[in-house]
């Protein structure tokens, strides 16, 4: 007999907005595979049905709540607990600490819970001080009511260990490995000479600022391409898009949905910024890795730990210390292909979906176990 696990809090499968839907897009047809019968929760309009990938056996659901930046992933979160209280599935695989709010309603149902803990949300410096306050409490009724904590990385499970008391099991990202792909016509022209990079969402925890003024000093003497925005237009896009009018050896993408347009691109930098600072693994990172990427990584404990310290070069985010080793980098192609190969190598090891996958279905299949031989017991 199948077994039932129900995915609360994405936007929904197939989805390509953030880090765990791009989990869910892999995870959800390996545990399919492993015998599953998988149910997605979403939000309406989000699901893409066109999608080459969507993979039919998975049962999509969009429920309803309140599209805004402090409240959806709250409002979702609780309508789509409700309505697998009344699908009655084995075990419920919930993505982000913010939901722990409802994990009483699947606890008091019977249903075990397996919880994705996310990053230390409430770092995070877009959030005001109410919006922190809702994560931190999110967190610590996770923290009580959870069956089973994951971890994206060794660091976030050292923080939950010290702060709440909870330890969980360590399951990252993974990436996907792609054979050499030409750059894209638009980007043709960055095959003539060695270019900076940085990927990532406009928000001030990735040093977004930081590398916009160290841009300018890189594109005296290298193009300088920068793939993100904020989503909602604001400073950080205004400040983008000025320095690449001002400067021809500035180009800003914007998002760019393409993923071998993308991936292209980072197989061909020379030189990769990674200034991302609150988190555990972070999913950007690691698919560049998979594709060779050199980079330079803001120091933090989450980089390197998933750089294993030698992957990359290390900075401060200080925008004369992001132009010094990124124009360093760009200099020296031996460098550049020694880390390429190096990060590639460590991806390969510790970052594939073929793990991360068999991970999440031995926690959830645990958690089913323990939950039969408990209602075995109190039956006894």
């Amino acid at each position: 007999m199948s077994k039932h696990v129900v995915i609360i809090g994405t936007r929904g499968y197939p989805s390509y907005y953030g880090g765990f839907e791009t989990a869910v897009r892999r995870l959800a047809p390996a545990l399919a595979d492993a015998g599953w019968d998988v149910t997605v929760y979403g939000r309406p309009g989000q699901e893409r049905g066109d999608d080459p990938t969507l993979d039919p056996r998975i049962v999509r659901r969009a429920t309803r709540g309140l599209e805004s930046r402090s409240l959806s992933t709250l409002t979702f979160g609780l309508t789509a607990v409700l309505d697998a209280i009344r699908r009655r599935p084995d075990v419920a695989l919930v993505m982000n600490c913010a939901n722990g709010y409802w994990l009483p309603l699947l606890r008091l149902a019977g249903i075990p819970t397996v919880v994705n803990v996310d990053g230390i949300e409430w770092e995070r410096a877009k959030w005001g001080r109410s919006a922190r306050a809702v994560f931190k409490t999110g967190a610590r009724l996770t923290a009580w009511s959870a069956d089973r904590l994951v971890f994206d990385a060794d660091a976030i499970g050292a923080y939950w260990r010290r702060v709440f008391r909870r330890d969980g099991v360590v399951i990252p990202y993974g990436g996907t490995e792609a054979s050499a792909l030409p750059l894209h016509p638009e980007d043709a022209r960055l095959a003539d000479a060695p270019y900076a990079l940085l990927v990532a969402r406009f928000v001030p925890e990735n040093t977004v600022p930081e590398f916009l003024a160290a841009a300018e000093r890189i594109a005296e003497r290298h193009p300088v391409v920068i793939v993100g925005s904020t989503g909602y237009g604001g400073e950080l896009d205004q400040h983008a898009r000025l320095l690449a009018d001002a400067n021809t050896n500035v180009r800003w993408l914007g998002h760019v949905a393409d993923d071998e347009r993308l991936f292209a691109l980072w197989q061909h930098a020379g030189a990769y910024f990674h200034g991302h600072s609150v988190g555990g693994t972070n999913p950007a990172l690691v698919q560049a890795m998979h594709l060779g990427a050199p980079t330079v990584a803001r120091d933090t404990v989450y980089n390197r730990e998933v750089l294993a310290g030698t992957g990359a070069a290390f900075v401060e985010p200080d925008p004369v210390a992001i132009a010094d080793a990124v124009l360093a980098l760009l200099a020296d192609r031996t460098e550049q292909e020694r880390l390429g190969r190096v990060v590639r190598e460590r991806a390969r090891d510790h970052y594939t979906w073929r793990g991360v996958c068999a991970a999440y279905e031995r926690a959830l299949a645990e958690q089913v176990g323990a939950a039969d031989r408990q209602e075995r017991t109190a039956v006894s």
